[in-house]
């Protein structure tokens, strides 16, 4: 029951991530937004690292920094422009074809058997991405909504690779994530210097980026954690898809954005994907 608590906590935490990206970025772009969230998130789990002292190698260092770029900067300056420049529910939908693409890069990078049940994961996720692409009709397909919805798959295919590389990573997971928020925090500094410029929090977008910094990209790793000490990971991994679900309640509510029968659809298809590949 305490672990059930926990990862319900975890995922209506994590999906909280349209609202804060969309709030967020009244004021600031997806370069400002991602300093200021990385920061606080670095500076909150900074106790945490001092506290447990772990001693690492360079090597070991180095493999946190890559995989920090990856599955903390690299993945969320794409998602954060996807959520600015389209729809919330069109970019959650793709956000979430993640699992799809991890199928698909264990098969390439960890050699794992494409069996029949992840076949039909694969499809009915590729057929969830289609969808939401085309809108249904295939001549809907406009040239700025595609590069957004292309950027936002970029992102998926990015947060696959950081999840497949992290597969046999055993660090303390205190130090992991206070290296990985680190990380983005000062690529992304980087990247607003050169590619935006520097620019402080406005009264509007302050709330958002310490939701975001503490909660949702901070300490919702600490109750994620607490969940797989009180319960298996198998049981707990399919609570992850309750994620989208939670952001599409969020979307609705805040924004009042309607859910059309193919994001519904599309929705359904990428849940039914994750299930289906969790199953054993």
């Amino acid at each position: 029951m305490r672990a059930i608590l926990y990862v319900i906590v975890c995922v209506s935490l994590w999906g909280l991530i349209p609202v804060v990206s969309k709030t967020g970025q009244i004021d600031l772009d997806n370069h400002q937004f991602l300093f200021w969230s990385s920061l606080i998130s670095f500076l909150a789990y900074l106790p945490f690292f001092l506290f447990k002292r772990k001693s690492y190698g360079f090597i070991d260092f180095t493999k946190m920094v890559a995989l920090g770029f990856l599955g903390t900067y690299l993945y969320y300056i794409f998602l954060y422009y996807g959520y600015s420049h389209a729809k919330g529910l069109e970019v959650l939908v793709l956000q979430y074809s993640w699992p799809l693409f991890i199928i698909l890069l264990s098969v390439i990078l960890l050699k794992e058997k494409l069996n029949l049940r992840r076949w039909i994961s694969a499809f009915l996720g590729f057929l969830a991405v289609i969808l939401i692409i085309s809108h249904g009709n295939f001549k809907n397909i406009y040239l700025q909504s595609f590069k957004v919805d292309l950027i936002v798959i970029i992102a998926a295919i990015v947060f696959a690779l950081f999840s497949v590389l992290s597969k046999n990573v055993s660090y303390d997971p205190y130090t992991l994530l206070t290296v990985y928020f680190l990380t983005a925090t000062v690529f992304s500094f980087a990247s607003m210097l050169i590619f935006s410029k520097f620019s402080f929090p406005t009264s509007r977008t302050l709330l958002p980026i310490l939701i975001n910094g503490i909660f949702v990209n901070g300490y919702s790793y600490l109750f994620w954690i607490l969940a797989l000490r009180f319960s298996e990971a198998s049981f707990i991994a399919p609570f992850v898809f309750l994620t989208p679900v939670f952001s599409t309640i969020y979307l609705v509510l805040f924004f009042g954005e309607r859910l059309s029968p193919i994001y519904g659809l599309s929705l359904s298809l990428i849940i039914i994907s994750g299930l289906i590949n969790q199953k054993r």
